[in-house]
């Protein structure tokens, strides 16, 4: 009966980062650096809201695309944040988290054998979505000496005649790599010039500490070709309410709904009153959280500095990616042993594509205290490592 499984399906591996995460579950006293959810809760006026709604009775289905009115507020925040311009009737969807968005916009693109450019280390979602949609994924290896930036020169080599859309992962997870406005201006001209589409993941927009966060849809001539996928999660800290959004040209929005209406048939009701909250008055909590995250950064990159980790100064998202490779450990025996000797976890770098190989993916989304503890035990770890090497 196997048989009647999809073959791209089957030889999928699942998620690199929910096996280590699933691994430390069933363990005591695992100290976990491993997911990438925000440790503060849902701010109070938020939930109130979602409340409040609940006892209004407003738990029916919503139109397909979302609430009207959460599409216009969503059109002000994207205007007043990123200087982007979106007709709430036809050009946002609001979406099953940022997740739903990559799926449906792949899904409604591309074609059978349709090639679907990755910069990776990335996002570990992008890659079988574009699967599963009938495209090829082509990985764009980034790198380090060059923050894990994109840059033209790491394009080039893999244009081709199927080559169709370029997915845009910055702020970005694993490695916390920005893309600021002279960093992009290239790369547009290259899109320009192949007559390609990019799907740009900016759910860690909010999370940039770094100059404010440049949308490449807002580039010259990249708006009609551009879908801007962001959500709640990171920045409202909403993870579990399960919203996100798409915004771009009506013609993309149009189809991208349809799948939509058909899969899902609209995102929470409660979720979405939320959301309206959070747009109008959730910008003090937002830049609450940034600035503790922002203490945590540095943190982190300077301890991992000490205990001898090559890393980074990662200027968005919550990761960082330090280089384990002088350890002489793969980035698998680094988790493996670390968990099992230390009892910290933490996600190899070659779960998020073959050029994270030699790196670690480290959350700081946690607290102050786990963090230095957490690191103090790896610290510890990589001494031993180094004092038993030939």
């Amino acid at each position: 009966m196997r048989d009647f499984i999809r073959r791209s399906v089957k030889e999928m591996p699942p998620s690199g980062i929910r096996r280590f995460f699933n691994l430390a579950s069933e363990m005591k006293n695992v100290l976990s650096l491993g997911v990438g959810e925000p440790d503060f809760p849902t701010p109070w006026n938020i939930r109130e809201e979602a409340i409040y709604n609940l006892q209004q009775g407003r738990t029916v289905y919503t139109a397909n695309a979302g609430l009207l009115s959460l599409r216009r507020e969503l059109s002000h925040y994207v205007q007043r944040k990123y200087e982007l311009a979106y007709d709430p009737a036809t050009q946002i969807l609001i979406t099953v988290g940022g997740s739903e968005a990559i799926d449906l916009a792949l899904r409604a693109m591309v074609e059978n054998g349709d090639e679907v450019l990755i910069p990776e280390p990335s996002f570990v979602s992008y890659k079988p979505c574009a699967q599963m949609a009938g495209g090829v994924a082509v990985p764009v290896p980034l790198r380090a000496e060059n923050d894990f930036k994109l840059t033209v020169e790491d394009l080039e080599p893999y244009l081709t005649d199927r080559t169709k859309i370029l997915v845009f992962p910055f702020p970005g997870n694993p490695t916390g790599a920005t893309m600021h406005r002279k960093d992009m201006e290239e790369i547009c001209e290259l899109v320009r010039e192949r007559d390609l589409f990019v799907i740009s993941d900016e759910i860690y927009a909010e999370l940039t500490f770094d100059g404010r966060h440049e949308s490449i849809a807002a580039m010259p001539g990249m708006y009609e070709r551009t879908l801007v996928i962001n959500g709640f999660s990171k920045a409202f800290s909403m993870t579990g309410w399960r919203l996100g959004y798409a915004c771009g040209p009506a013609w993309l929005v149009e189809q991208m709904t349809k799948i939509h209406q058909f899969a899902i048939m609209c995102a929470p009701t409660t979720s979405q009153y939320a959301a309206i909250e959070a747009l109008r008055n959730g910008d003090k909590a937002v830049e609450e959280m940034r600035n503790e995250y922002n203490r945590r950064r540095r943190l982190v990159v300077q301890m991992l500095r000490d205990i001898g980790l090559p890393c980074g100064d990662p200027s968005g998202a919550f990761y960082v990616f330090p280089d384990i490779s002088g350890t002489g450990l793969s980035s698998e025996d680094f988790c493996q042993q670390l968990l099992m000797q230390k009892k910290v976890a933490v996600v190899p770098g070659d779960a998020f594509g073959a050029c994270g190989a030699g790196h670690v993916r480290i959350s700081y989304a946690y607290s102050t205290e786990r963090l230095k503890e957490a690191l103090g035990r790896m610290g510890e770890f990589v001494r031993e490592v180094s004092a038993n090497r030939p």
